[in-house]
């Protein structure tokens, strides 16, 4: 029993083979996928998907890159997609200073306004975060979210996952933690308590090894839980039953 926390199966790159992808899921084990939104028809696809699949569920939200495209339409849009079945948390969002696709002071507006949103409708947080990591933090430490939170695709040090820990956030690994220049994702998946943890894809993106160059599937959450297993001596067994636990609980199904 595997939760892939973090994955867009709604992307154009499933066209083709949509039926195959869901079957692989179901016979590799991956009992639980969360479908993240990026903007408001993502999300509404996400919702859908959650709707239409026992296993999918849904999260909502505006990403950084999506930031400039915010009307007070969408925020409705959102706030009646944040009560519908199945809708786990409010996100992605946060900051990207890598591509810089929203100009940052309407990145930061944004990121804000979604944390009370979530505040509001009672959802945790998914968080991405590149690049951007002194403002992420001041930000979430102004604006703490009522229902916690999760830091995605954790990119920062050990220094600020202690920091993260400390506000209550749980932080989930993806491909980039099996690469060979992972010294980073390593260090914090090796340090960081195992009951903060939570693994995902973010298919179709960040394919894990030995997989990488082809296109990413939750089916492959199997090689980060593995990565995982091998960086704190653990059994793969005990990795997938705890990262599944964790996700149960910052995601208000274990309660």
């Amino acid at each position: 029993m595997i939760w892939d926390t973090h994955a867009h199966l709604d992307d154009l790159s499933y066209a083709e083979d949509f039926p195959e992808v869901i079957k692989r899921i179901q016979s590799a084990g991956i009992t639980r996928v969360t479908n993240v939104g990026f903007d408001l028809s993502s999300s509404e696809r996400s919702v859908k998907l959650a709707r239409d699949y026992d296993f999918i569920h849904a999260a909502i939200g505006i990403h950084p890159h999506n930031a400039e495209e915010a009307t007070d339409e969408t925020w409705a849009r959102l706030l009646f997609l944040a009560k519908q079945p199945k809708v786990l948390a409010w996100g992605e969002i946060g900051l990207d200073y890598y591509r810089d696709l929203s100009p940052r002071s309407i990145q930061k507006e944004v990121f804000i306004h979604q944390i009370k949103l979530a505040n509001e409708v009672g959802l945790p947080i998914v968080i991405h975060n590149r690049d951007a990591h002194q403002d992420v933090l001041e930000i979430v430490k102004a604006n703490p979210p009522k229902y916690g939170g999760v830091f995605h695709c954790y990119s920062g040090s050990l220094e600020m996952a202690n920091v993260l820990l400390n506000l209550g956030f749980y932080l989930s690994f993806a491909g980039p933690v099996t690469y060979k220049n992972a010294r980073h994702a390593v260090e914090v998946a090796g340090h960081v308590p195992i009951d903060r943890i939570l693994v995902e894809t973010d298919s179709p993106y960040l394919t894990p090894e030995p997989r990488r160059g082809k296109r990413n599937e939750p089916t492959y959450v199997r090689e980060v839980v593995k990565k995982i297993a091998e960086i704190r001596n653990l059994t793969f067994e005990d990795v997938a039953s705890q990262t599944m636990r964790n996700a149960e609980i910052i995601f208000g199904l274990g309660k």
